[in-house]
């Protein structure tokens, strides 16, 4: 068994340039051992557990959808709104929230204090990260950014 106290574990930051995004997690598995985005099949967890912060007036992500990940979300504390097929939806403390492969989503705090939820994600050993609004795509385990064009099937290969 591992055990670690998640108050004990720092607030890491992540932030958009212009600052529209901004997240503070706690990674729980990574204090735990395991490796960020690296499953079973590469020596680490099942799935990752993290507790993420929202500031108020803040997005956690660009709009996204995985192709083969999943992501669950129990809000701990705090009220927010998570955009998803449905268009944006009222969220707060208790709400659990599963978005399986191919559904877009994102959490807003419109709220005046922090939102704070726990992320558990399976660990697919691939992951592409679709971003409907701007046509990227991502990745994943090499964490590489596209925007791609496309191209028939046998270009540039006679």
């Amino acid at each position: 068994m591992t055990r670690i106290q998640s108050d004990d574990l720092p607030w890491t930051s992540q932030n958009s340039p212009q600052g529209k995004y901004g997240v503070r997690r706690r990674s729980l598995s990574q204090a735990a051992g395991g490796p960020k985005d690296t499953g079973t099949w590469g020596g680490g967890h099942p799935f990752e557990v993290e507790i993420h912060r929202v500031p108020p007036g803040k997005v956690n992500f660009p709009f996204h959808e995985h192709s083969a990940q999943w992501e669950a979300y129990y809000i701990l504390s705090g009220f927010g709104q998570v955009r998803g097929p449905k268009g944006q939806e009222a969220i707060q403390a208790g709400d659990y929230l599963v978005f399986p492969p191919g559904e877009a989503h994102q959490i807003l705090n419109n709220s005046e204090e922090d939102l704070t939820f726990m992320v558990i994600a399976d660990q697919p050993q691939a992951d592409i990260l679709h971003y409907p609004e701007s046509g990227k795509w991502l990745l994943k385990p090499q964490k590489k950014c596209f925007q791609m064009n496309e191209v028939e099937y046998f270009a540039g290969e006679e």
